[in-house]
Order: structure tokens, then sequence, then C-alpha cells
């Protein structure tokens, strides 16, 4: 069986009609990929100094 052609992208703009995409550039992505970074980042800290 053969699938159709994917146009996936990885980040879309606000003006995109796209469907296929992960993140979207605006403030509540951003908010959210500095938050978890932050939190991982305090994670691996906290386990090196346990």
């Amino acid at each position: 069986m053969k699938q159709g052609e994917e146009n996936f992208e990885f980040v879309k703009d606000k003006e995109d009609e796209k469907g296929n995409y992960i993140f979207q550039k605006d403030k509540i992505t951003k908010y959210g990929f500095y938050f978890v970074g932050i939190v991982l980042i305090l994670i691996i800290l906290v386990t090196i100094l346990m």
C-alpha cells in the first residue's frame, strides 16, 4: 500500500494555512518552549548535585 506524499513542517508561521506542523510561531509556543527548557535544566542540575 502506497501512502500519499507528506508535506511536514517543524514550525508554522501564523499566516500559513498548513495543517502538518509541530510548533507555531506565537507567544504561547515560545513561552512553553522556554518553560520546558528551564524545567529540564533544573531537573538535570538537581540530579547532578544529589
